[in-house]
């Protein structure tokens, strides 16, 4: 089940003018296409789908998938959508295919809380490339504690929003659990103000915090290969890029 700030219809047509700076996906973007030279790309977690369209703009074939079919339906919605094969549903529902590169950008690598469901996308991920081919993910470095810095007061936001009027949202956490056996679980909710008419809709989401030892071994236990690890570009010492590729 995707979280109400993505499933939600209402809180999916707003959710780019509340998030509009997607400058850090052009660092996939260029990973995926520059460097690995992609002419196809699996983008796992797609959402509203911007980084899909980015790579679409570069001439790659592109798939998106998300189980939040209200995401995937303002995906489908926005100029030149046609050019991505867009479905709803999880990784290892997808047909056979055989990318050059798997994405899984923003928290969409911390949304399997639970280590049997991060293994299965994994492996669903490895399946879906051609021998060779690369899965790219970040990750939050756990020991960052970037949860410390969700707060209503540092995160509150009022947005003038074109089809909806001034919209409010904010992010509030309301649990950590820091001896979680697999990496700090955070739990948090999202609030979202519609101020025309008074609507209040709540998301609540949990992330998981892997370390960086353990997603190492995830990747080499779901058959595949660790390339790299950098220090993400764009969020220097918060996040780290994995690439791992299938033999």
């Amino acid at each position: 089940m995707a979280d109400a700030i993505f499933e939600h219809p209402r809180l999916a047509a707003v959710y780019d003018a509340l998030d509009p700076d997607r400058s850090d996906l052009e660092v996939y973007v260029a990973i995926a296409v520059d460097e690995l030279g992609a002419r196809s790309v699996l983008d796992i977690g797609c959402g509203t789908g911007t980084l899909a369209l980015m790579l679409a703009d570069r001439g790659v074939d592109v798939v998106g998938v998300d189980p939040a079919r209200a995401s995937v339906d303002v995906a489908r919605g926005k100029p030149r959508a046609e050019r991505v094969q867009w479905h709803v549903g999880t990784a290892d529902a997808l047909p056979p295919m055989a990318a050059d590169v798997a994405t899984m950008t923003a928290n969409v690598a911390q949304v399997f809380i639970d280590d049997a469901d991060w293994h299965g996308v994994l492996v669903a991920a490895r399946e879906r490339l051609r021998p060779g081919g690369t899965l790219v993910l970040e990750a939050r470095r756990p020991e960052r504690q970037a949860w410390l810095d969700w707060t209503p007061e540092a995160t509150r936001q009022l947005v003038d929003v074109a089809h909806e009027g001034p919209v409010e949202d904010w992010v509030e956490v309301t649990h950590v659990d820091t001896a979680a056996p697999d990496g700090p679980l955070v739990t948090f909710v999202s609030p979202t103000v519609f101020h025309r008419d008074g609507h209040r809709i709540e998301s609540v989401s949990t992330l998981r915090f892997r370390s960086r030892e353990r997603i190492e071994r995830s990747l080499v236990a779901a058959g595949l290969e660790l390339v790299d690890v950098r220090d993400a570009p764009d969020r220097p010492g918060r996040e780290w890029v994995y690439l791992a590729r299938r033999p």
